[in-house]
């Protein structure tokens, strides 16, 4: 059934203070291409065709902290991204220039922080 309008999500646009290098990061995770590349603005374009990633300039941008902690900059929204095997996905986000981070809620869950210190994860769909 249709959404009034036939509404689509089609972008997850993330902030950045240097959206081309982490337009490249997520690149290199996802093995997607690079779409469009303007100043300010890249595209990322999922081979699946389904919702795309974009990245903006942000030039005022301060990471969150995880944990979520009182009186700090928190997460506004993060990625789930699924894999087969965690150990080895871990270790190529981590490849990539993710962080693991020091705070892991779930065992089939694994939070990291990419270059610019959002939060993804990467959890096992069982």
């Amino acid at each position: 059934m249709a959404t009034p309008g036939n509404l689509a999500v089609t972008t997850f646009t993330i902030s950045s203070p240097d959206p081309p290098a982490l337009a490249r990061f997520y690149a290199r995770l996802l093995e997607w291409e690079i779409g469009a590349e303007e100043p300010g603005w890249v595209t990322l374009l999922n081979p699946a065709g389904e919702v795309k990633l974009a990245f903006h300039i942000e030039d005022v941008y301060t990471p969150p902290v995880w944990p979520s902690q009182p009186g700090k900059q928190i997460i506004m929204e993060h990625l789930d991204i699924r894999v087969d095997d965690l150990p080895a996905a871990c270790a190529h986000a981590q490849a990539c220039g993710a962080r693991l981070a020091d705070y892991q809620p779930q065992e089939t869950v694994r939070v990291h922080l990419d270059p610019d210190g959002h939060i993804f994860c990467l959890y096992l769909d069982e």
